[in-house]
């Protein structure tokens, strides 16, 4: 869906929350498969069952994916990303976790190599159907600007 939202349309502090989206087996596999990274933490059953853990832990990188994935649901033909910062994964997912993603407005400012462009900071948030945090990072994107400043 196409919301067309300029710089000055966006208010600090204000959320959104996507739907969610449990974990499988086959992401696991589709994931490693995809990056080549059959690392045992996610891909050996046996050995992580030995582990804190107790069972085969997700790739942060499948993690990312998925959890930014799901913030697709709303597009804006008026913003582009610029990149994300300070990405951690504080606690592992699990096959048959259910993530989903929380967003917040945390940073608007104007952007000094686009003056017809403001940036924005969104706080990002991935949680666990037992309310933890999996993922943190920020998002930067760049809005188009109703007005250029000068």
């Amino acid at each position: 869906m196409e919301r067309p939202r300029h710089f000055e349309d966006y208010v600090l502090g204000e959320t959104r929350r996507t739907y969610g989206r449990t974990i499988t087996e086959t992401d696991f596999v589709v994931h490693a498969g995809h990056t080549g990274d059959f690392f045992p933490h996610h891909m050996d059953a046996e050995a992580m069952k030995q582990s804190a853990w107790g069972q085969r832990i997700a790739h942060g990188t499948m993690t990312f994916a998925i959890g930014i994935g799901l913030t697709a649901s709303e597009i804006n033909p008026l913003a582009f990303t610029y990149g994300y910062e300070r990405l951690r994964f504080p606690k592992p997912v699990f096959i048959g976790d259910t993530i989903h993603t929380v967003l917040t407005i945390a940073g608007l400012e104007p952007d000094e190599r686009r003056p017809d462009h403001g940036r924005i900071t969104e706080e990002v948030r991935v949680v666990n159907q037992r309310g933890e945090v999996v993922l943190a990072c920020e998002h930067i994107y760049l809005a188009k600007r109703k007005t250029v400043v000068a």
